[in-house]
């Protein structure tokens, strides 16, 4: 014989009384989790300061992303208080020991004069636009805002910034920034894809910016017309959440990696060589930096330009994308990223290792994390 949901929601209250929101509060100053299950659009009216807005579905998933334990304090809200019932009853059943439904939901929450916020909103175009992105546990409504309000600055609008900034601006990230004082050869279409033939001749900067915006009409695409420096690079990086270094001359590569140091801006660092390629992220501050793991440049000479070398327009491809995955997680705020770590990989031979990059307490620029 079934039962109702309306008996199944009398003997959950019973087996597991709900936490009247006042009391629910002082938990969560106490350390307890606080976790909004609403959908999107009722969480668009206003939620609790202080929850986390992980809605109903995956929320399993969701809190596991999160770092929640098993042992955690978990206090669940919805509207009115029977969504958050059946929710705990399920985590309870999946192992969280101490879960709990908040009496009368948000509506409760309000009447008894407790603080909520609006939190910022996604509009419906933009809902269909990132809509398999939103469905990722780990980007969700929350992720998605980040990379909305998120500045980046990238560096070469080659073959590194070419797939680099196609994947941030189809993202969703809502500052672009790309510099670059070059023009567009007809040598560079097989590997610079942020570029046509028509654009041959033109700044690269202003031929990214027509392919960005074609791509993506929301955001904001700035071109900086500059050849990196050491003069400049504290302005190019200033007010940038985060950067992605697509510079093809060791010049430049210290001059923004000392630049995002003293900034304390991470920087996404990439290189090609032929069939290899390395990608790896600098944090914020260094410690590691990009002078740890290259002190010096290399004499004048001893490595070869892509002209010289040579290289097929997908391995600049596989390692710019990577770039743009990385600072996608950083924005996010996803903790597996290669901070502090180079993947270097071989295309040739498919070998992909990653290393752990200790700093170095002599580097003049991050001291290594001995500051």
């Amino acid at each position: 014989m079934s039962i109702s949901v309306r008996d199944r929601l009398a003997a959950l209250r019973e087996a597991m009384p709900p936490i009247e929101p006042a009391a629910a509060e002082k938990l969560r100053v106490g350390g307890a989790w606080l976790v909004d299950i609403r959908e999107a659009d009722e969480i668009a009216q206003g939620t609790p300061v202080g929850a986390k807005p992980l809605g109903r579905g995956f929320l399993e998933m969701r809190l596991e992303a999160e770092g929640a334990a098993a042992d955690d304090t978990l206090l669940l809200l919805c509207a009115s208080g029977s969504r958050s019932l059946l929710a705990a009853d399920q985590l309870r059943r999946l192992g969280y020991a101490d879960v709990h439904s908040v009496a009368g939901g948000f509506d409760a929450w309000k009447d008894a004069g407790l603080a909520f916020e609006t939190p910022p909103t996604l509009d419906a175009g933009e809902r269909a636009r990132y809509a398999r992105q939103l469905t990722l546990p780990e980007i969700g409504d929350a992720g998605q805002t980040r990379l909305r309000d998120a500045r980046v600055l990238v560096i070469g609008a080659g073959g590194l910034g070419s797939p680099a900034a196609l994947y941030l601006a189809a993202a969703g990230v809502g500052h672009l920034a790309i510099v670059d004082h070059d023009t567009v050869d007809r040598s560079n279409l097989h590997r610079q894809i942020l570029h046509r033939d028509a654009s041959v001749g033109q700044p690269k900067v202003r031929s990214a910016q027509a392919t960005l915006t074609a791509l993506n009409p929301t955001i904001e695409v700035v071109p900086v017309e500059a050849r990196v420096a050491p003069d400049n690079a504290a302005d190019l990086v200033a007010g940038y959440d985060l950067v992605i270094d697509g510079s093809d001359n060791f010049s430049a590569r210290y001059a923004i990696n000392d630049a995002c140091v003293a900034a304390h801006i991470a920087l996404v660092y990439g290189a090609v060589e032929r069939f290899a390629g390395q990608v790896g992220v600098f944090p914020a501050g260094g410690a590691p930096c990009y002078r740890c793991l290259f002190a010096e440049a290399p004499p004048a000479g001893s490595a070869p330009t892509c002209a010289e070398a040579g290289v097929i327009g997908a391995v600049p491809g596989l390692v710019g994308t990577l770039q743009a995955l990385e600072a996608i997680k950083l924005i996010v705020g996803m903790t597996n990223t290669l901070s502090g770590k180079l993947l270097s990989l071989d295309v040739r031979t498919q070998r992909w290792r990653t290393l752990s990059l200790p700093g170095n307490p002599d580097c003049p620029i991050c001291g290594g994390g001995q500051r």
